[in-house]
């Protein structure tokens, strides 16, 4: 339904669809929105699939503010990441609903799954549950029960990783006594000795404030689960220099698409993404495509090129 509505509103080009391998029907899609959307509401066509569209960018943005609320942060302070093959195609309107200036399609967008699973580090998660408060914390049963957890976790990832390098990680689930849920807490390189309990606390109060804004004084802390991971190690991330500002680029032609914000189709340039290499710019409204994706820059947005072959999309100033 949300491809129909898409392609209705001219965000996808039915003989380029994943590289032209799969051409789609304007008609079918035409005649199906029609049929189960438009006529039982007793809207038009055009007014169905952006009703459609609408009502997934909402249900999506509702999702990232009660996310956000729950774990006291403002969204707007955020870069939104867009990949998968349908993200680049709504991220855009989805900035404009949560106040968001910035969002980043990185290279390969529609594939980034498969390129996150190819570059991920080889690695194995052992899990148990392990109740421990802190204030009757068992040191000797807690490391026996990681001492196992990393035999398992290392005798796994040795199978497949042979002798390369690796790093353990081990994060504790905890809570104040008395609550339904657990946090995360990193206890990476906490040695298990006297005193150890301390530390734990203190480790869990600044994730808490962390999460939270503020810690509860006087409320005995406990964990429940207890996860280590062995991984090889991945080579350092080389920061790149953001770039704002590029040359402006040529569409190669003129399509049309419905933009959610201007609540009206739009005149766009579509240009090809090889061609927003580093330093090349395009301003909104515009279609980026690809094989994969198609990234729609509203008419609130620009887009720039970047060094690691991500586009940066970013709000023009003044715009809503």
């Amino acid at each position: 339904t949300v491809t129909d509505a898409n392609l209705l509103l001219g965000r996808l080009d039915p003989e380029a669809f994943a590289g032209g391998a799969i051409p789609l029907s304007v008609e079918n899609a035409d005649a199906a929105m029609l049929a189960h959307v438009a006529e039982p509401l007793g809207a038009g066509r055009e007014d169905a699939a952006f009703g459609v569209t609408e009502m997934v960018d909402e249900n999506m943005a509702n999702a990232a503010r009660v996310h956000t609320v729950e774990n006291g942060r403002d969204i707007e302070s955020f870069t939104m990441i867009a990949f998968g093959g349908g993200a680049p195609l709504h991220a855009c309107r989805l900035c404009e609903k949560l106040g968001i200036s910035e969002a980043i399609i990185p290279p390969g967008a529609g594939v980034g799954s498969a390129i996150g699973f190819l570059k991920a580090p080889f690695s194995f998660e052992a899990s148990r549950g392990l109740f421990q408060r802190l204030d009757t914390f068992d040191r000797d049963a807690v490391k026996t029960a990681l001492a196992g957890l990393e035999d398992e976790a290392r005798s796994f990832v040795s199978s497949g990783a042979g002798a390369r390098e690796t790093k353990t990680s081990l994060t504790a689930f905890m809570r104040y006594a008395g609550q339904g849920w657990e946090i995360p807490v990193d206890l990476t390189g906490l040695e298990f000795a006297v005193g150890v309990e301390a530390k734990i606390r203190a480790a869990f109060e600044d994730a808490y404030r962390t999460f939270f804004g503020r810690i509860i004084e006087g409320l005995s802390v406990e964990v429940t689960n207890w996860s280590l991971v062995v991984a090889t190690t991945l080579p350092d991330v080389r920061p790149v220099e953001r770039l704002r500002e590029g040359t402006p680029q040529p569409g190669v032609r003129s399509r049309s698409f419905f933009d959610a914000g201007e609540r009206k189709f739009v005149e766009a340039s579509e240009v090809h993404r090889a061609v927003l290499g580093a330093g090349q710019a395009i301003d909104g409204p515009a279609l980026i495509v690809e094989d994969e994706t198609t990234t729609i820059v509203t008419s609130a947005f620009r887009a720039v090129g970047q060094f690691d072959g991500s586009l940066r999309l970013m709000k023009k100033e003044g715009a809503r």
